[in-house]
């Protein structure tokens, strides 16, 4: 395999029940949703041990990323390659018919709630679709102490106590660790830590139909995570970079990861030398050059472009709108 070259590399999407779910992520994606029943994400980019990305195509189908990586480190991320031995950011599309539970993650310094080989899990959102019913909560109302979110809990109040708004679609929210947050109604790109670790503070009163029972609450360790002292969460303001050959907008730079919104008509170019890039389709189609072989780049499809792929033009097939994203650079 270590003969093999790296190109732009498609994986299989690897979908989860969740009971707040639905059924619209078929509209989104090719690959055949399982059974008939609510299908709440796809996971699009993972090296995770219990749900690993394969290759979905070319010479490399079949193998995971962390076999990758394990196999051809400096080739997939580059000057990155000696920070990370697995690939840190976890990408999903969620499809929330129903509420999430009202939850939060710790972050990467509350090590007395991380699992042995976790990471915190500060995330950001993309609205795909909405209307006039979806809601995002997003924090605490100014000024809730814990023992106002105690009360709460005791009166089935909680949604009272949370900062909230009706999204739209196009808007990019950014929820730090420690930021309670729930949404529903609506379908969302998440990009994240490589993280599994949630604790959710409430759920509606609802009952798993698959288990007849509620699901399991982590009250206090969601209580300890949570940043008392953030501010109420909205849509972030994009920031424009480049109106040509495409609209380019940076949505999120954190620590964990930075993206950009591109939008265009016209051939134009992602991916950069010397580290990896991950292109998200959310509307349109086109074509990806490398290396004298287009591959087709369409709505749902989801590219890595290792760090020796480097930069490499997208031509649109009329207008497209992608996600570009990047690894933290080396500090």
């Amino acid at each position: 395999m270590n003969q093999i070259p790296l190109y732009p590399l498609r994986f299989e999407p690897i979908y989860q029940y969740r009971l707040w779910g639905g059924r619209r992520l078929a509209d989104l994606l090719t690959a055949p949703l399982p059974g008939d029943g609510p299908i709440g994400e796809a996971w699009l980019l993972s090296d995770r041990d219990d749900h690993p990305s394969r290759v979905a195509d070319g010479p490399l189908k079949g193998l995971t990323i962390g076999q990758l990586l394990d196999r051809s480190p400096n080739q997939l991320l580059g000057k990155l390659s000696r920070r990370f031995h697995r690939f840190p950011l976890l990408l999903k599309f969620l499809d929330a018919r129903e509420m999430l539970s009202v939850q939060v993650h710790p972050s990467d310094r509350q090590t007395d709630y991380l699992p042995a080989g976790e990471h915190g899990k500060t995330e950001a959102w993309v609205v795909l679709e909405a209307g006039p019913e979806s809601r995002i909560y997003a924090g605490l109302n100014p000024g809730t102490t814990q023992d106002d979110l105690r009360r709460a809990l005791a009166n089935r109040t909680v949604a009272d106590r949370l900062a909230s708004f009706t999204p739209r679609p196009g808007d990019g929210v950014f929820l730090q660790a420690g930021t309670v947050h729930s949404l529903g109604g609506l379908a969302v790109f998440e990009v994240q830590e490589n993280s599994d670790v949630t604790f959710r503070l409430y759920d509606w009163d609802r009952v798993d139909a698959n288990t007849g029972q509620p699901r399991d609450l982590q009250v206090e360790q969601a209580i300890a995570c949570i940043d008392f002292a953030q501010a109420v969460v909205g849509p972030v303001a994009p920031v424009l970079e480049a109106s040509t050959p495409v609209l380019r907008e940076r949505l999120f730079n954190c620590e964990h990861f930075r993206l950009w919104r591109l939008r265009g008509e016209s051939p134009f170019l992602v991916g950069a030398a010397g580290t990896p890039r991950v292109l998200v389709c959310i509307a349109g189609e086109g074509q990806l050059e490398h290396d004298g072989t287009m591959y087709a780049v369409g709505k749902g499809d989801v590219l890595l472009l290792p760090a020796v792929v480097g930069a490499c033009s997208y031509q649109p097939r009329g207008a497209v709108s992608l996600l570009e994203i990047a690894l933290p650079e080396v500090t």
